[in-house]
């Protein structure tokens, strides 16, 4: 290389910035000691601004668009270096090149749930997440405010901070909002788009503004949800009562389908035992003692018994014990009739049901077998 060619590679001809990565809001020029040529040729494309900065001051910013740099396009660094009557000498400057594009798939969530005041719920704790864009609208403002002299801003150095900024908006407006959590979902639209004048008027300051936010979910904790869940199955079970007597139902068909699953004849006592009880307390629960006291002349069927302790004969084999509860049941579902020996703590041997006094009762409506036919 001969002097010239070393006295010309002290020079720069081209300022420019061609963009390869998505992250990158903020790149500096690097000059490294060497001088811009008068005269040279800036290069700023589409989604760029370039901004000249002369000892830490902020000086001149272009567009895109192609210059040729002189005195006469660079008015404030040659005020600034005092070039009054033109300057044709090489010169040095630090050139930043701010993104202006918008930055897409920026990410935000709540680390640690928030609690909001809920009509339906009372206190419940919530969280929320989703995604923003980025767009630089004052590139001085942002220089000054968070890049300094940083080489290289990229879009990982400010989500944090932005992250913040947007988690203290969020959660203000989703607690003073006023809106249900069960509509919620409804609104997260509408919410979003007060958002997104809300954080660019906090975030102008810094030359930032967010052009689009989103609310992707709000949710809350896991327990919370399994209490819904249960919620929303009570009403698509509706009567509880009715529900539960199917269930029952249902065992016992399953078992009478399954003998070897139920163990013998007395498993399906047991089952239907215990089904009918289960179906009496949970109708009983949701009747309430108002229904119970408002006609008692009007029902069909016996008083409840008295508590205790049954034992059944069924196929020669001892069944039990039942308690008294689970005996109409059975007498329903012709698993126990008069002739059925019986047994409880208390008694001599075992007695045929019918024989008993505290069962006899069962039977009142029952109708004697029919007659042989002729």
């Amino acid at each position: 290389m001969g002097f010239m060619d070393k006295v010309r590679g002290q020079f720069i001809d081209i300022v420019e910035f061609l963009d390869d990565s998505r992250d990158t809001i903020v790149w500096r020029f690097p000059r490294q000691g060497n001088e811009i040529k008068m005269g040279a040729q800036l290069v700023v494309r589409e989604g760029q601004v370039a901004v000249f900065v002369d000892e830490g001051q902020v000086a001149d910013v272009f567009t895109p668009g192609t210059y040729e740099l002189t005195t006469e396009n660079i008015p404030i660094l040659s005020t600034l270096r005092g070039w009054k009557y033109g300057f044709n000498s090489p010169f040095k400057a630090e050139v930043y090149f701010v993104g202006t594009r918008q930055y897409t798939d920026m990410k935000w969530g709540t680390q640690n749930p928030f609690t909001v005041r809920d009509a339906d719920f009372g206190m419940v704790r919530l969280r929320a997440f989703g995604t923003y864009a980025l767009r630089v609208n004052d590139p001085a403002a942002l220089l000054r405010q968070l890049v300094g002299t940083d080489p290289q801003f990229v879009t990982g150095e400010v989500a944090e901070f932005l992250r913040q900024v947007v988690v203290e908006a969020v959660t203000t407006a989703l607690a003073g909002a006023g809106i249900p959590m069960l509509d919620l979902a409804a609104n997260q639209a509408e919410i979003s788009r007060t958002l997104v004048g809300t954080l660019s008027a906090s975030l102008a300051e810094y030359g930032i503004a967010l052009p689009r936010f989103v609310i992707e979910n709000v949710s809350v904790p896991p327990e919370v949800e399994e209490a819904l869940d249960k919620r929303t199955q009570m009403g698509i079970v509706g009567d509880l009562g009715k529900f539960t007597q199917f269930q029952a139902a249902t065992a016992l068909e399953d078992a009478a389908n399954n003998p070897g699953a139920a163990g013998s004849g007395a498993g399906m006592i047991v089952g239907m035992g215990l089904g009918q009880a289960a179906a009496g307390a949970a109708a009983g629960a949701v009747a309430g003692a108002g229904q119970a006291a408002a006609a008692p002349a009007a029902s069909a069927g016996p008083p409840p018994l008295p508590g205790g302790q049954w034992y059944v004969a069924v196929d020669g084999q001892q069944a039990g014990p039942f308690p008294e509860a689970a005996l109409p049941g059975q007498v329903t579902a012709g698993q126990l009739g008069r002739d059925t020996l019986v047994w409880r703590d208390g008694m001599a041997a075992w007695q045929p049901a019918g024989e008993v006094p505290d069962l006899a009762r069962l039977f009142a409506a029952t109708p004697p077998p029919l007659p042989p036919q002729a």
